[in-house]
C-alpha cells in the first residue's frame, strides 16, 4: 500500500501530469517533428537551435535528454569506412614532393 495522503491522491487524479511534464510532452513533440523534417540527420544543438527560432525557451541539455529519451540521435557517417572504400577503388591523385632534411622539410610540388 502506498503512504500517500487521500488530498494528494485526489488531487493527482485531477491533474496527474504536472507542468513541467506537459512542457516535457509538448516540445519532444517539436523536437520530433524538426528531427523529421532535417530528414532525421540533426543532432540536439541544431534541433535547440530550431526551438528556439520557434520562441521556445530551453537549454541545450534540455533538448539533449528529451532526444534521447524520444530515441532520437544524429545520422553518422562511417568516415573510415567510406574513406577506405575510396582508396581501395581509386588510386590517389594526391602526390606530394618533399625536399631537404628531417628538421626542415619543403614542399616542391605535386608529381
Amino acid at each position: 500500500m502506498l503512504m500517500v495522503h487521500f488530498s494528494g491522491f485526489y488531487a493527482w487524479l485531477k491533474e496527474p501530469l504536472s507542468q513541467r511534464a506537459l512542457q516535457d510532452v509538448r516540445q519532444t513533440e517539436m523536437i520530433q517533428q524538426a528531427w523529421a523534417d532535417s530528414g532525421k540527420v540533426y543532432g540536439y544543438r541544431k534541433l535547440h537551435d530550431d526551438l528556439l527560432d520557434q520562441g521556445e525557451t530551453c537549454s541545450e541539455s534540455r533538448v539533449a535528454g528529451l532526444a534521447s529519451i524520444a530515441g532520437i540521435s544524429q545520422r553518422r557517417l562511417a568516415t573510415n569506412v567510406v574513406l577506405a572504400s575510396m582508396a581501395a577503388n581509386q588510386p590517389s591523385s594526391l602526390t606530394t614532393h618533399w625536399t631537404g632534411s628531417s628538421r626542415w622539410m619543403h614542399q616542391t610540388g605535386s608529381g
